[in-house]
């Protein structure tokens, strides 16, 4: 199996915070990429365009339209457990596991960062052998492919990055449905007293509490993309 442990941590950095080190850094992540050759080459020119984007637009508007991109609803957000367990008290128990598998590869997480963002999903998957990384990577390819429906269906060129890691797990990159999100003052608002949960999305009592990453019915067919 082709290695890609390089495309894998091009692929966590393009999907980081577009501040002035990273777009520094783009001219060698795309050299990366290219060298490695485990991305397709129409992704690859799909990479290159995301990259020009983001080097050659005011900085502040760069930064600005990744914050609403990825920090103002669930549909796209990046936390995978986000699109998984929501607010619910799941949430916790599933990172703890995460944070451990980690831990047990000799990966360290700073203060700041989340195991469950993908960035650092990535980061992690490059240091593991290829097929490892791409049998990981794939137990969350529901997830992604929901994140690359919602990036698509806003015509974001971050769309292309997500549909990178999907083919580097070895996945049909297609659209399928996912969930709107909320205005945003339905999301935030506090449920009912006494209604069994303290924040929306928790489940009430006696309700099942999945704690899996892996969808346990079939992914919905889509459209290839």
């Amino acid at each position: 199996m082709k290695d890609n442990r390089y495309s894998l941590r091009a692929l966590a950095l393009l999907l980081g915070y577009p501040n002035a080190a990273l777009r520094d850094q783009l001219p060698a992540l795309m050299e990366a990429l290219d060298q490695e050759g485990a991305v397709p080459a129409e992704r690859r020119a799909e990479l290159r365009s995301l990259a020009a984007e983001l080097s050659r637009g005011d900085p502040l508007e760069v930064e600005a339209q990744y914050v609403e991109t990825f920090d103002r609803g669930r549909a796209t957000s990046l936390h995978l457990f986000e699109h998984v367990h929501g607010d619910s008290r799941d949430r916790g128990p599933a990172m703890v596991d995460l944070a451990q598998t980690y831990d047990k590869a000799g990966l360290q997480l700073s203060p700041d960062e989340l195991p469950d963002h993908l960035c650092v999903v990535l980061e992690f998957a490059s240091t593991q052998p290829p097929a490892v990384a791409r049998d990981f990577l794939g137990e969350m390819a529901h997830i992604l492919q929901s994140i690359f429906s919602a990036l698509l269906k806003r015509n974001s060129p971050y769309a292309a990055a997500v549909a990178a890691v999907l083919e580097l797990s070895g996945q049909r990159v297609q659209a399928v449905p996912f969930a709107a999100d909320e205005p945003l003052d339905e999301s935030w608002a506090e449920p009912e007293a006494f209604d069994g949960c303290s924040t929306k999305g928790q489940a009430r009592p006696g309700d099942a509490q999945p704690i899996h990453i892996v969808r346990k019915a079939p992914a919905a067919q889509g459209v290839s993309v």
